[in-house]
């Protein structure tokens, strides 16, 4: 007998306990060895007073089976309450989010019949570490961080995701020609993998024109990874063009622990109508008996769906005279995809999977460490007393022997001592700060500086080291 896989099981809110009664009634019927684990999440948990949404008892069932089968939750509207699901992909480093977006033409209204793309997006970094600011009375900030391991973790998986799933190609996405370092890094570790797959062709677009491509000519892309929130934005618009964002599946993936969910909302104004389509949770359920090795039940309930879209038994959001067949609820286009388990389809590419397709835990190489020194420091200023020539006369004198005032920004633009009377300014200031020729800096030349500025009035809000490595800048440019 087939030994059972633990996996821990949330039914979620809104349509999400009745899309889950459905997926868990296909799998069982299926022959899924499965030992199931049930635990409350969502909107009930935050309401108890619980701001992330899961109680701790939950940790324990998720930390036992590793493999967590989610349906959508409803977050309360309202400041205080986290995100679930940037709480379960930090707290359980499940750094890769994987997304098929295929198309199922003729039978699901699509622009790109021939769709098969799959979105590989990092899953922790960026800006969804939410390190957010109010600084001043009219300026705010978010913190985008990207890492050397998190971005290597991600692409390596990427290309070890394509070898697996006989995929030929990777393309990344980032927008280095404005984040030069961020995404700079995210591109250059990109180009570093992507020589040790030399069987897997590569190709790096802007993110904005291959945003573009892809929702012109998506057939042009195969595997696609992204840093966490351009792959966040594109893999919705790959699912909607591909057919529905309702019919999407998601992979959360880590070294030690896996989540699976429908990529969807909880649709709560559509919940109790058994009306709600369950093939996103379902693709999702996929995904998960894929990773933990029991393929060929996937296939079997993969292929049951495909033939079930294939003769005409579809939901409302996917119905369309002429080519649907007959309108079902939820429950009913369960037992539909039950009674074709055994069939394979006979229009749509039948679903045909290795026998290992999610690829092993892609651990970072250790890089060499670089020679840091502090050459310089942005001092950030809370300033409404005039014009940036004004600034400029009082920062100027504060640098004293060893600092010396090189540069004044507004909102990323340099406004002293070169700029433009035109240039819209807030009461947010950057003054930059290098180090004199021949001066070492010190962490106390930067605490001295803004006890000087502090001592002539002004309001310093922040300060951000400035460092060369191997004497190459880790800044963004400036006058020097």
């Amino acid at each position: 007998m087939t030994a059972r896989t633990p996996i821990t099981v949330a039914y979620g809110d809104g349509i999400g306990p009745e899309i889950m009664r459905a997926t868990l009634d296909i799998l069982e019927a299926a022959g899924a060895a499965l030992e199931i684990e049930v635990i409350e999440v969502g909107e009930a948990v935050y309401r108890s007073g619980i701001p992330t949404g899961i109680p701790p008892a939950a940790w324990e069932s998720l930390r036992r089976t590793r493999v967590f089968l989610k349906a959508p939750i409803t977050t309360p509207q309202g400041g205080g309450y986290k995100s679930l699901n940037v709480t379960m992909r930090t707290a359980l480093g499940l750094y890769a989010n994987v997304r098929p977006a295929v198309a199922y033409a003729p039978f699901v209204e699509t622009k790109y019949p021939g769709m098969n793309v799959i979105i590989i997006r990092e899953n922790e970094e960026d800006v969804y570490g939410g390190i957010e600011y109010r600084q001043t009375q009219q300026m705010t900030e978010a913190l985008k961080l990207i890492s050397r391991p998190g971005t290597e973790k991600i692409v390596r998986f990427a290309f070890a995701y394509a070898c697996a799933n006989g995929r030929r190609k990777v393309t990344c996405f980032a927008k280095d020609n404005i984040l030069k370092i961020t995404d700079g890094l995210f591109h250059a570790i990109f180009d570093e993998v992507a020589k040790e797959y030399p069987e897997i062709d590569s190709e790096f677009w802007i993110v904005d024109i291959g945003a573009a491509k892809l929702a012109d000519t998506p057939e042009a892309f195969d595997v696609v990874v992204l840093p966490n929130l351009y792959g966040d934005i594109l893999s919705d618009v790959a699912a909607q063009i591909a057919g529905s964002v309702g019919l999407a599946g998601s992979a959360n993936i880590g070294d030690v622990a896996a989540m699976f969910e429908a990529i969807h909302g909880s649709a709560p104004r559509r919940a109790g109508q058994d009306v709600a389509n369950p093939s996103g949770l379902l693709h999702g359920a996929i995904l998960m008996l894929l990773h933990i090795g029991q393929t060929e039940v996937a296939e079997r309930v993969h292929n049951a769906w495909l033939t079930t879209i294939e003769d005409g038994i579809h939901t409302y959001d996917i119905y369309q005279d002429g080519v649907s067949r007959r309108k079902v609820g939820t429950q009913e286009f369960a037992r539909a995809v039950i009674e074709r388990l055994g069939r394979t389809p006979r229009v749509l590419q039948p679903a045909r999977y290795p026998a290992r397709s999610s690829p092993p835990p892609a651990a970072p190489r250790p890089a060499a460490a670089q020679r840091k020194t502090l050459v310089g420091v942005d001092m950030y200023l809370d300033w409404t007393d005039g014009t940036p020539r004004r600034l400029g006369e009082l920062l100027a004198p504060l640098g004293n022997g060893r600092l010396r005032l090189a540069a004044i920004f507004n909102r990323g633009t340099v406004v002293w001592p070169d700029g433009l009377p035109e240039t819209f300014c807030t009461d947010h200031w950057r003054a930059r700060f290098l180090g004199r020729e021949g001066t070492s800096l010190a962490l106390p030349d930067v605490i001295e500086l803004v006890g000087r500025a502090a001592q002539a009035g002004l309001d310093v809000i922040k300060t951000e080291h400035l460092y060369e490595f191997d004497g190459r800048p880790g800044y963004s440019a400036g006058p020097s």
